[in-house]
């Protein structure tokens, strides 16, 4: 609780009280300071109205409104709302070592396994799979939240006795000025491929917002990139020289070197290279793609000061993350995967390990979140279904699309046969039946979310649920 000139000395208003800060006009409870920030598609200047209903005691906007409650204006609401969250928390931002990590693939997977690395006592985890430490571990909807919640969960992660924060990116934090101000330990750019041009209009733009992270990484602190990636060049360059960069990938010139591997169903065996010393390990992370998420997290480590061979060490202290190449078990006489994959180089890179294990046909289960980018389906699409021997094409978030349409684009490029059942239940349901034994049955796109974006309202929904409930049922 904080009162409002102590947010604001200037403001020469009625003091008032401040319970908490809110963007969204419906969450507003009494004493809140309701903040209105320009979201996709909303200006929430249009939702002082029920603010105030509500019980806000103040707002804080960007154009001349008269009210009859406390207001501030600013220049730009969605700048203001981190500067005023880091005030109302007690600046928590400060109380801890930031390890971002951004990336079209590969963030959750890498802030897990650093978390994992670290430990959950001193390290915490916000990202995709929710905020994690040794005190809690609960959901929340965006990859990156709005900066109201935000500081919030960083004052939570200091309260709990957590030095390091392992957090994930996402480009859209970074356009919404979500993280404006944060400095980073460490940043780790995974990879960058086209994605959310429904957001950014260019790849250039979704580029900028990517390396925007490398920007904000501290002065004296540690940036590492893969050398793989097609924009490894460019963001290089953008490293200064009063940070340090680290590398890795297959290039000899690499800070750590992929030199061999082999996959296996259970474990992965490597052969790292580092510092002019080969060290073999197993890895409990599947795929190849999971080799370069270990690396990347590796090298984390390394920035913190941990010593190399001692880092290996910890490495059977990795728990694979859940709704990523996740096996599931429930005596079936064939393989179920859960993944998240839902861009064109996501299954790219899940294929190969699939047809690794492949003993008898592949079934996929997926669809195309709507409200997104809908150049990516087409390709993504004609990925599934040649690397597929069936396929089932259903919704997964289609927010204000029609389902059919969306299904239309994904097959727009190929005329290989498919099936479409537009409820995602009923589409699982039916993979799960006609599957024989030594069949893999992967069900791509939502991970272990908990929700299915319909229309404006996110419904509770969980795809591993739909998977348990058939077995239980059975």
């Amino acid at each position: 609780m904080k009162r409002l000139k102590e947010l604001y000395p200037e403001y020469k208003g009625e003091d008032v009280e401040i319970q908490g800060i809110k963007i969204n006009s419906k969450e507003v409870k009494p004493g809140d300071i309701f903040v209105c920030t320009l979201g996709v598609t909303t200006n929430r200047h249009d939702f002082i109205d029920e603010a105030i209903k509500n019980g806000a005691s103040a707002i804080v906007v960007s154009r001349d409104i008269h009210l009859q409650i406390p207001t501030i204006k600013v220049e730009n609401t969605n700048r203001e709302l981190p500067l005023l969250a880091s005030r109302f928390y007690d600046h928590p931002e400060k109380e801890l070592k930031l390890l971002a990590v951004t990336g079209t693939n590969g963030k959750t997977t890498v802030a897990s396994i650093t978390q994992d690395l670290l430990g959950k006592d001193i390290c915490g985890y916000l990202g995709t799979n929710g905020i994690i430490c040794s005190c809690f571990n609960e959901s929340i909807i965006n990859t990156t939240p709005d900066s109201d919640r935000l500081y919030g969960y960083f004052r939570r992660f200091v309260d709990s006795g957590c030095r390091y924060l392992s957090i994930e990116t996402s480009s859209e934090s970074y356009f919404r000025h979500r993280l404006d101000n944060l400095e980073f330990e460490v940043g780790v750019i995974t990879n960058i491929t086209e994605d959310h041009l429904n957001i950014h209009k260019t790849i250039e733009n979704y580029v900028s917002c990517k390396q925007q992270l490398l920007r904000q990484v501290r002065v004296g602190g540690t940036c590492i990139l893969n050398t793989e990636d097609h924009y490894f060049s460019s963001c290089r360059d953008l490293v200064s020289k009063n940070r340090h960069l680290l590398t890795y990938g297959k290039s000899p010139d690499a800070t750590l070197r992929i030199i061999d591997y082999r996959l296996g169903e259970s474990s992965t065996k490597i052969t790292l290279g580092y510092s002019g010393k080969k060290y073999t390990v197993d890895s409990p992370l599947l795929g190849e793609f999971n080799i370069y998420n270990l690396c990347a997290s590796l090298l984390t480590l390394v920035a913190l000061g941990y010593s190399f061979p001692a880092i290996l060490k910890r490495i059977s202290l990795i728990q694979p993350p859940k709704g990523r190449v996740q096996f599931l078990h429930f005596g079936q006489p064939y393989t179920i995967v859960l993944d998240y994959a839902h861009t064109p180089d996501a299954f790219t890179q899940l294929y190969p390990l699939l047809h690794a294990i492949q003993k008898g046909r592949i079934i996929t289960v997926t669809g195309s979140a709507g409200g997104r980018e809908k150049e990516k389906r087409p390709l993504m699409g004609k990925i599934v279904l040649e690397n597929s021997d069936h396929v089932i094409f259903t919704m997964d978030d289609p927010r204000c699309e029609n389902v059919e349409e969306i299904i239309d684009q994904l097959v727009s490029l190929s005329e290989c046969s498919y099936e479409r059942i537009i409820d995602r239940e009923q589409a699982i349901r039916h993979a799960l039946e006609i599957a024989k034994p030594q069949d893999i049955v992967l069900i791509a796109g939502k991970g272990i979310d908990n929700y299915m974006a319909i229309n404006n309202e996110y419904l509770p929904y969980s795809d591993l649920e739909v998977i348990q409930n058939f077995f239980h049922k059975k």
